[in-house]
């Protein structure tokens, strides 16, 4: 305020000046460049996450169970998925959200870890992070859900220790290795167990290197080959491989044969680059040609020499090479996929050769029986190795599954579930154990972490209790996709293992009275490690959505599209 007094007047006049400084606030939008969008709080990122995990989880838990829902997935190349396998929807749905994302990967790695289990993940995930959302909400700190999950965590795998009731028998036998896979089996083609768990067992007994332990068996031994047509029943198991198409020669079977594979193709060599020939008559044209027939003609003989029956390219065959391999008597086929050439390698014992020529000893490879027959209508050529080859050298073992249906999403529905059940077979190499199934360890497993939580001081025991809470949620989904009283089916089952000797009682989805059954009765069983694995990427996938408090997001990349020119003269 300042104080002037003027001469023409008697009175001092008051001047009030106000200056203001145009200082940006710290902070929002001027913090980021253009474009970048910044969540924060509980309202904002935390809850705002739990229902975007809720939703995806929610898109998937009608398809577990043995009774569950499939679903019709048409993904960004326009092919069409009809399944109820939570591996292949969350593969092919363009997941964004970036919470959402954590669960995703976290069922990815449960499908890499173990290959069964998925929708187990994001289901027990998704109740986690709705049980949690209850307790933030009533005033609890999102960390101190966290510690109460972490502890909770460690004792559920302590407990699921102490519910192993069976275990897979050694050495094992195809009748135990159906009765391990017939959970795995039914749980995405209810009814078809009963013909799916031997057919997988027997490829599977038959992959084995060696009769007395499952350690050495790989997943990629056991094949499976579609041929539309037919009906499940019809379905076998072949020790060898099985391709889908027949020889391109007259020669359509060969016995105790030699094999040569070749990586190149098997025809007059192409030069690297064009040149010009300058023929004068038709004497030299003759003797051109004839030069390379003689030469092609030469390379193929020496294959008969050298005892080749059976010829295996990556590549085409040449008409003319083919004329010469018929008139050998060599037997030839074309196997396109470079995979597929590595399982015959394998299978036959012999080594890929990137040039024309025969093969040595060692490159060589040996096959029992190579025919062609027919399967619905089908063509196709079969490789089957039945004893040891020459020298005392030992056969790698490779069995290959035939599935007959009448639909392509059919087929591709039955491939996914042997795999899955093949993966079950995997994860018993690591361990044998077996734990009541059909939600009979997530009730006993809840019933004791809520004890625990009982008997835990502190804020922590509230996360305790819901974490027990969340893993009914297994017995209640599987209740209510088979259609019954999810309430009622959780009570009885609470019921039934407060008693001591009763922690095998699981969901009966078949019973519509009571709807509980005994799983040891029944041979309902899930394989322990699998299940460890699954509550521990469950958990840990909650927790990591939960420590998120704030979300930024950052403008996407991409070049801006060029505006119109205030310079440009239209006239």
């Amino acid at each position: 305020m300042l104080f002037i007094s003027t001469a023409h007047t008697s009175k001092p006049c008051r001047f009030f000046f106000t200056m203001a400084l145009q200082v940006p606030r710290a902070g929002g939008p001027n913090l980021f460049k253009d474009g970048y969008k910044h969540l924060q709080g509980i309202e904002e990122a935390v809850l705002r996450n739990i229902q975007a995990s809720n939703e995806l989880t929610d898109t998937v838990r009608t398809s577990f169970g043995p009774i569950g829902r499939n679903k019709l997935i048409v993904n960004h190349l326009g092919r069409l998925f009809v399944t109820s396998d939570a591996a292949t929807i969350i593969r092919e749905l363009d997941v964004v959200h970036p919470a959402a994302k954590l669960l995703v990967f976290a069922s990815q790695q449960q499908e890499s870890e173990m290959g069964d289990g998925t929708n187990f993940v994001l289901i027990l995930a998704g109740e986690l992070l709705r049980k949690a959302e209850s307790l933030i909400t009533l005033g609890l700190h999102p960390m101190e859900v966290v510690q109460g999950y972490e502890l909770a965590r460690e004792k559920a795998l302590e407990q699921l220790e102490e519910l192993s009731i069976a275990a897979l028998s050694s050495p094992p036998s195809q009748e135990s290795l159906a009765l391990a896979l017939r959970p795995a089996l039914a749980s995405q083609q209810y009814g078809a167990e009963n013909i799916l768990a031997p057919l997988v067992a027997q490829a599977v007994y038959l992959a084995l290197p060696s009769r007395d332990s499952l350690r050495e068996l790989s997943v990629d031994n056991v094949r499976v080959v579609k041929i539309m047509g037919g009906t499940l029943a019809q379905s076998r198991v072949l020790r060898g491989m099985v391709f889908g198409r027949e020889p391109d020669g007259i020669v359509k079977t060969a016995q105790a044969a030699k094999v040569a594979v070749f990586s190149c193709g098997i025809d007059i060599s192409q030069t690297e680059t064009k040149g010009t020939v300058l023929l004068h008559n038709a004497d030299e044209l003759r003797s051109f040609s004839r030069g390379e027939e003689q030469q092609l003609e030469k390379i193929l003989t020496e294959l008969a020499e050298a005892d080749v029956r059976v010829v295996v390219s990556q590549s085409n065959v040449g008409d003319l090479a083919l004329h010469y391999l018929n008139r050998l008597g060599i037997m030839v086929i074309k196997v396109p996929s470079k995979f597929d050439i590595q399982r015959l390698c394998r299978l036959v014992g012999a080594t890929p050769l990137a040039r024309l020529g025969a093969p040595t000893a060692e490159e060589a490879g040996f096959i029992d029986t190579v025919e062609t027959t027919e399967i619905g209508g089908d063509r196709v050529t079969v490789f089957r190795q039945e004893e040891d080859q020459p020298g005392g050298k030992a056969n790698p073992r490779l069995s290959t599954i035939v599935l007959r249906g009448a639909t392509t999403s059919y087929l591709d529905d039955l491939e996914r579930t042997i795999d899955d059940g093949i993966n079950a077979v995997k994860a018993l190499t690591r361990d044998p154990r077996l734990v009541p199934g059909a939600g009979a360890s997530e009730i006993e497993l809840s019933r004791r972490v809520i004890e625990y939580g009982d008997k835990t001081p502190g804020l922590n025991q509230h996360a305790i209790k819901k974490f027990g809470e969340a893993l009914q949620v297994i017995p209640r989904t599987l209740a209510e996709t088979s259609g019954l009283d999810a309430t009622e089916v959780v009570g009885r089952l609470f019921v039934k293992h407060a008693d001591a000797d009763a922690a095998e009682i699981g969901v009966d989805v078949d019973n519509e009275t009571d709807g509980t059954i005994s799983t040891v009765q029944a041979q309902i069983f899930d394989v322990l490690v699998a299940k460890h694995w699954a509550i521990r990427y469950a958990t840990s996938a909650a927790i990591d959505v939960l420590k998120v408090d704030s979300i930024i997001m950052s403008k996407p990349a991409g070049i801006k599209a060029p505006g119109k020119n205030p310079n440009w003269d239209e006239d």
